[in-house]
């Protein structure tokens, strides 16, 4: 797993992309990072929002016009999550295969996955490594409410689901995209962590959330596979950083004064040979990505960099141990200013490459 991928201070994109053509956007990506690419998720299409992209096979899961919920009053729900718990313990016992199961992602949701997984064997050299990406458990579990608008989080049963669901569909990920034999990088996206700790979600554990956290990044370990987790926003790093996690993905631009007040949980993370990927570049606010450049942002990495040498971290050990990429996904954006992004990030990561 981590021991066969060196990151290097390589460049990789995040999530979404303000596109309607996912070839383009597939273009894009081989073009900008073509050592890390990974699969586009286009939110102009309704199925392909972050909270029903990954719900199919989600026992009693409506989908309304892209908005969702799940309904546990209906006359199938028992039914159907009896046929899911089957189906589970099918693929788990090896009575069915995952590629055909519930759990497979399909191409009217995901259409990104299935182009990218096209180029991918049409490439005359592999990739250093590839990516894909997944709504966390928790971010889906807090955001998919049941018919009396409540989070499914709260239902035990549900939020079981909910991670053995992701869990599942990480696990094919990963199988489909080690076709090429390279290193696979799957990141759970988890923005509604930033609400940890506080009035919204003060009756969820910290336990609880890293209970979620083991299965799913178990899952990807279990087919070789390299778990990550994003977060745009700032959280409780520790309960990140002290997860079996290979990868935390960080809002570098706008938290990194955040981020460093966990000394001891980064050193820990780091001396364990675990990867930071550095949002440098800002995706969240225009008038910063209007005005930032590769020199400034370089300039904005090398004084992070010398802030956690300060606390005893090896440099070259840091550097090695870290990725580029986006503060988060470009959905958002225009199209010149999402290109932007992508220049920048590339830009930055072979100037620190070349140094």
């Amino acid at each position: 797993m981590i021991e066969t991928f060196q990151a290097n201070c390589l460049a990789t994109l995040i999530g979404s992309l303000p596109l309607t053509d996912h070839g383009q956007a597939s273009d894009l990506i081989m073009e900008y990072t073509p050592e890390i690419p990974y699969w586009a998720q286009l939110p102009v299409h309704k199925k392909e929002g972050m909270m029903v992209q990954f719900t199919q096979g989600l026992p009693g899961f409506y989908n309304d016009n892209g908005n969702g919920f799940v309904n546990t009053d209906s006359e199938s729900y028992d039914n159907d999550l009896l046929e899911f718990i089957e189906d589970y313990m099918a693929v788990m016992e090896g009575k069915i295969e995952l590629d055909t199961s519930r759990f497979a992602l399909k191409e009217d949701a995901a259409r990104g996955f299935f182009v990218f997984l096209d180029r991918l064997q049409s490439l005359a050299a592999p990739p250093i490594a590839v990516k894909g990406q997944i709504t966390g458990p928790f971010t889906l579990g807090t955001g998919i409410v049941d018919q009396n608008k409540r989070p499914i989080f709260y239902d035990f049963q549900l939020r079981d689901t909910v991670v053995k669901l992701l869990a599942m569909k990480a696990r094919w990920q990963v199988r489909q995209l080690s076709l090429l034999q390279r290193p696979v990088i799957i990141f759970f996206d988890e923005p509604a962590l930033a609400g940890v700790g506080s009035s919204e979600f003060t009756s969820i554990s910290n336990e609880e959330i890293r209970q979620c956290f083991e299965e799913v990044f178990e899952a990807v370990h279990l087919e070789g596979g390299l778990a990550g987790v994003h977060i745009c926003a700032n959280t409780d790093w520790s309960l990140i950083l002290e997860s079996p996690v290979d990868i935390v993905s960080f809002d570098a631009y706008a938290y990194f004064d955040r981020f460093i007040l966990y000394p001891n949980q980064i050193k820990k993370f780091l001396e364990a040979g675990k990867i930071l990927a550095w949002g440098i570049v800002p995706t969240l606010k225009v008038e910063q990505l209007e005005r930032e450049t590769t020199t400034s942002l370089l300039m904005q990495w090398d004084d992070q960099v010398k802030q956690l040498e300060s606390l005893g971290i090896d440099v070259p050990k840091l550097t090695a141990q870290s990725l580029i990429t986006p503060s988060c996904g470009t959905g958002s954006l225009s199209i010149d200013l999402a290109q932007k992004v992508f220049r920048l990030t590339r830009d930055i990561s072979q100037k620190i490459r070349g140094r």
